[in-house]
């Protein structure tokens, strides 16, 4: 679906500079179609994401609709800027954040 295949995109976008300067771990929770638990981990060696906790503690989590998790990748919208009030709640460290805006 949408979601798995938005995951494979940032999989493949991960490189070892992000993750030496994002060390970041972001956990999504998604609502609806595809949804569950999702992570991006920029911290551990070489990078990683998809479904599931992420294999360390997320520094950001995020929970949203499925479907505006794929539009805030596919739209590259900045990700704090995503959260309108009302439709998903987050917990969003600034810095972290930009960190993944400059990897999208």
């Amino acid at each position: 679906g949408p979601v798995a295949e938005t995951f494979r995109v940032i999989q493949g976008a991960v490189t070892e500079e992000y993750v030496r300067s994002t060390q970041g771990v972001f956990q999504f929770e998604l609502s609806g179609d595809g949804g569950g638990t999702w992570y991006i981990d920029l911290k551990t060696k070489g990078g990683s994401a998809g479904f599931g906790k992420p294999p360390v503690t997320a520094d950001v989590v995020m929970s949203m609709s499925s479907a505006d998790f794929v539009k805030m990748f596919t739209e590259k919208l900045k990700p704090c800027m995503a959260f309108m009030p009302g439709k998903s709640s987050i917990k969003c460290d600034m810095m972290l954040t930009l960190g993944l805006e400059k990897m999208l």
